[in-house]
């Protein structure tokens, strides 16, 4: 039984370590321009999505904050039931959604680009709703 247990281990470490390998086919110029935004903005990232999406940008908030980059979340279903005052002029707003297509995130990108906000997203798909309103998008490679 306890090989069973350190091969699935070792297969699973394996496929964690091939997942972060494969990142750097992400590293593009979207990447750079990303960053460069961030960096450059007077406001604060906010970090917005949906289910697991909303999870993910938890965490991304919790990291950007340890490292120095002023950040907080928005819930994408809070956010267009009364809390884009949460939302400042100088904000990147950083969006992430499986499928770019939810009724949460196509309500809410108009209201953020109305308001004169750049949009960072991430989807599951390069020609969903969200990937064509993003000011910069990360192309999914799946």
């Amino acid at each position: 039984m306890k090989k069973g247990i350190q091969e699935s281990a070792v297969n699973t470490i394996e496929q964690e370590a091939n997942a972060i390998y494969n990142l750097k086919n992400f590293i593009d110029t979207s990447f750079e321009e990303a960053v460069n935004l961030i960096n450059k903005s007077k406001g604060r990232a906010v970090v917005t999505g949906i289910g697991k999406s909303a999870i993910i940008a938890q965490k991304i908030v919790a990291t950007l904050n340890s490292t120095g980059t002023a950040s907080l979340f928005m819930h994408a279903a809070d956010a267009i039931h009364g809390d884009m005052g949460m939302i400042q002029k100088d904000d990147v707003v950083i969006i992430i959604s499986k499928s770019g297509e939810s009724d949460e995130i196509k309500v809410l990108v108009p209201l953020i680009k109305n308001s004169g906000n750049k949009i960072i997203a991430f989807a599951g798909s390069n020609m969903s709703f969200l990937a064509k309103s993003a000011d910069i998008f990360f192309k999914h490679y799946g």
